[in-house]
């Protein structure tokens, strides 16, 4: 058979077939352009995760900077609390030393409502008016002033020997 076609003079084809420079053009540019829109769309995507990242970064430093200012002023109350306590500390112990103080000026005008009662009674003594001297020398028991009256005076007759003698007086009249 193959000697009866060359025989009849035909061009023999071959099997293989011719490849067109023109038909794989266009698959290139296909899969190019492929490649450049999915290049495009993870440069995108990349563009577009950067952009929610440093949205998320920044509500981040927001947190972060209000949770300073938090603990800013957690500190500062802290140290208001300290300060408050040493101050009400300072207050008690001013309370205290006024309430001694108080005391110590209550026992004072005591004590010179005890030798005003004695300066009275010896006034009244010295007038002569012994009925005022008796109610003088009760109101001086009734108001315990008779142990305000200082028991020694290197100067003087010590008041509460003074009164002692007033009352002997007194009452022998």
């Amino acid at each position: 058979m193959k000697l009866e076609k060359r025989s009849s003079g035909e061009a023999e084809e071959t099997s293989l077939p011719q490849e067109e420079p023109h038909s794989k053009k266009p698959v290139v540019v296909y899969i190019m352009i492929l490649f450049i829109v999915a290049f495009l769309l993870m440069a995108l995507s990349f563009l577009m995760h950067q952009r929610s990242n440093t949205e998320a970064l920044g509500k981040l430093q927001n947190s972060v900077t209000a949770m300073q200012e938090v603990q800013a002023v957690q500190d500062k109350v802290i140290q208001l609390q300290e300060e408050l306590d040493k101050t009400e500390d300072q207050m008690d112990e001013l309370n205290q030393q006024l309430q001694e103080r108080d005391a110590a000026v209550a026992d004072a005008a005591k004590d010179a409502d005890a030798l005003l009662a004695l300066y009275t009674l010896q006034q009244q003594y010295a007038a002569g008016d012994y009925d005022a001297c008796l109610s003088t020398m009760q109101m001086m028991e009734d108001e315990g002033l008779l142990q305000r009256l200082p028991k020694e005076d290197p100067n003087v007759t010590p008041p509460a020997q003074r009164y002692e003698q007033l009352k002997e007086a007194v009452l022998n009249k």
